[in-house]
């Protein structure tokens, strides 16, 4: 009877299943050492609480990832224990865990640029760059220890399956206990299964999701250790996060705290050339002039020549990327559009008419144009970029010179700079341009030529930004004998940030820091404005500065507006949204607010909600007054202005 119920089978398929919790628990350690400067676990007690509370979600990644092969090692085929059959499910079984698993080791070196798990949308990083093959190989290439201990697990792994075999079996045919109790035992294991899949087995509430691994922890950042990778993944496929706010607010409310439509008056009408550079993840922290006030003792500065045009600019110490991502940067400074869970460029939304720095100064006369290095279309800058409507995309293509290309991304920075400066030279004006820099980025390399000009520092991505910072030298050393250059405004911000050297930018707040700069060759604004900022005031900024003169759409306030909006900053931290305004920091679950901190804990280390006063309510209602009109005109098809 005992043949019938297939127990040899099923204690087999119990040690296979049992194997993935292992060589999971082993991608979790490994998260941990290669991330721990980030996720701070001090003791082995704590490691093993958050795994213990692990399990519930390695349990919904396992058995979805394994459903197949459980339906193969279950249905009552009578040729299951077959080596034939046998050898079916093991490339069943490792094809599919295995690449599954790769998406924790990734994890072990890509946390550390966006503090959260990978999720789908990560295929917005990659679904526009041509060379995809090239980046995987130079990713196994730079990270080959990763890519080592990925391979010593899955050799380990599949030695430890081969070890317990299922014995063939030749049942009693024609016993139709054999059929009836499989199909029994299958419905067992369907229900197990599916409770599993879930997190639990009420009916009454959700299955499992991203944000329930913040129950289990003290420090939010711990959660992603709560979390694994293929379970972010699956999580997140199909899921929509353009969906409305159902907060009760009314229009009223919203603009009298946002005013998103904005009339400046403060300036006369005028036509300069605008010159906006967006660098490659240029971090708030490698600027020395940007950490006098930081508290971090000996700093070390690695751009000698924006601290110096630091002096004769107007600086803002105190501002923040609104994303994460290169493409998340691009319409956040543009077109005033923050990208929070996914990037707005990749939802279905981004197909509308938008109002923005380039449609207003497209109207107002100038010539529009987009400067990238790397091959056309990457990072889908070149189809936003045309939606939003600019003149000129000047790319790789454009550029003509691939002896300049740097192997991994595009043109190497400073000869890209000088073709910027060229092409703009031939214009008649006025002109608005846009220059996405690539040079300080992984592999974190500089050209053959200059190895050794640039301090080496203490993280890779130091050198390279010596060596884009050498790169804007070289281009206002040029720049500035041209016509155009005296009556030109140059500002300069960051898309995100990367590599963190000093604890004061592993603070949860402060991973997001960045620099923005205003310079004109007048001089005319000069100074330190430690005003919290935002890429999406960059937009209105801009357009208070030439004198526009009519209303515009912007959720961003121009800089020099200290009487109509209140200095705010909202961005999402890879699990919920952080809004910062006066004197406190809210972090809001997209619910409601789930803790408000001192505007100066940037680590979120004392939550004050069980203080709850007027001014955090404020704060939280401005969160939600901008979560509902953000959405509501994205999903509304309203970006296109008044």
């Amino acid at each position: 009877m005992k043949a019938f119920f297939r127990i040899g089978e099923y204690k087999v398929l119990l040690y296979r299943l049992l194997l993935v919790y292992v060589f999971y628990f082993i991608s979790r350690f490994l998260f941990l050492c290669y991330n721990n400067e980030v996720l701070k676990v001090t003791s082995v007690v704590d490691f093993f609480s958050i795994y213990y509370h692990g399990l519930a979600f390695d349990t919904t990644a396992i058995l979805y990832v394994n459903s197949l092969f459980v339906l193969l090692s279950v249905l009552p085929f009578w040729v299951n224990t077959r080596q034939g059959y046998q050898r079916m499910l093991f490339y069943v079984y490792f094809l599919t865990n295995l690449l599954a698993y790769a998406t924790n080791f990734i994890d072990l070196i890509y946390y550390k640029y966006t503090y959260a798990r990978t999720t789908i949308s990560a295929w917005e990083l990659v679904q526009n760059e041509s060379n995809k093959g090239g980046m995987l190989f130079r990713f196994l290439i730079t990270y080959w220890h990763v890519f080592l201990l990925f391979i010593l697990c899955s050799l380990l792994w599949i030695y430890l399956y081969k070890k317990v075999r299922i014995k063939h079996i030749i049942y009693p045919k024609g016993k139709i206990s054999y059929a009836s109790t499989s199909i029994f035992s299958l419905l067992v294991i369907s229900t197990l299964m599916v409770g599993g899949i879930r997190g639990d087995f009420k009916k009454s509430t959700r299955p499992i999701n991203l944000v329930d691994a913040n129950r289990h922890v003290t420090r939010m950042e711990q959660a992603d250790l709560v979390l694994n990778t293929p379970f972010a993944i699956l999580r997140t496929i199909r899921v929509k996060t353009f969906k409305k706010a159902d907060y009760e607010l009314d229009d009223q409310v919203i603009d009298s705290l946002f005013h998103p439509i904005k009339h400046y008056t403060n300036n006369p009408k005028t036509t300069p050339n605008i010159v906006l550079i967006i660098t490659e993840s240029f971090g708030r922290e490698y600027i020395g002039a940007f950490n006098k006030d930081s508290g971090i003792k000996n700093h070390v500065s690695y751009t000698p020549f924006i601290d110096s045009l630091s002096t004769k600019s107007l600086i803002f110490p105190n501002a923040f990327a609104n994303g994460s991502k290169s493409i998340h940067g691009m319409s956040s400074v543009l077109a005033g559009i923050p990208s929070f869970k996914d990037a707005f460029t990749s939802s279905p939304y981004s197909k509308q008419n938008i109002e923005s720095l380039v449609s207003i100064l497209n109207n107002q006369g100038y010539d529009t144009s987009f400067f990238h290095g790397a091959p056309n279309g990457s990072m889908g800058f070149l189809g936003f970029g045309n939606i939003l409507g600019f003149d000129h995309y000047y790319g790789m293509t454009e550029f003509k010179d691939d002896t300049q290309f740097d192997g991994s991304w595009g043109i190497w920075d400073e000869p890209f700079f000088q073709f910027m400066n060229q092409t703009l030279s031939k214009k008649e004006g006025p002109f608005f341009t846009t220059l996405f820099t690539v040079s300080s980025h992984e592999p974190y390399l500089v050209p053959k030529h200059l190895e050794g000009k640039f301090p080496k520092g203490n993280v890779p991505i130091h050198q390279c930004i010596g060596y884009t910072d050498y790169a804007f030298k070289k281009f206002f050393e040029a720049a500035k004998i041209e016509a155009w250059f005296e009556n030109t405004i140059f500002i300069i911000t960051a898309d995100h940030c990367n590599q963190v050297y000093y604890d004061e930018y592993y603070k949860i707040v402060n991973r997001l820091a960045i620099p923005i700069l205003i310079y004109t060759p007048d001089e005319k604004y000069k100074g330190v404005d430690s005003s919290l900022s935002q890429q999406i005031d960059i937009f209105p900024t801009i357009l208070d500065m030439i004198g526009y003169d009519k209303p515009f759409r912007s959720w961003g306030r121009s800089l020099f507006d200290t009487k109509t909006t209140t200095p705010y900053v909202i961005n999402y931290n890879g699990k919920n949204y952080q809004f910062q305004q006066g004197n406190y920091i809210c972090v809001f679950d997209g619910k409601k607010a789930i803790g408000f901190y001192d505007i100066n804990d940037k680590d979120l280390q004392k939550n004050l909600i069980s203080m709850r006063n007027k001014e955090m309510d404020q704060v939280e209602l401005a969160c939600k007054a901008f979560l509902k009109d953000y959405f509501d005109k994205i999903i509304d098809k309203r970006l296109g202005g008044i």
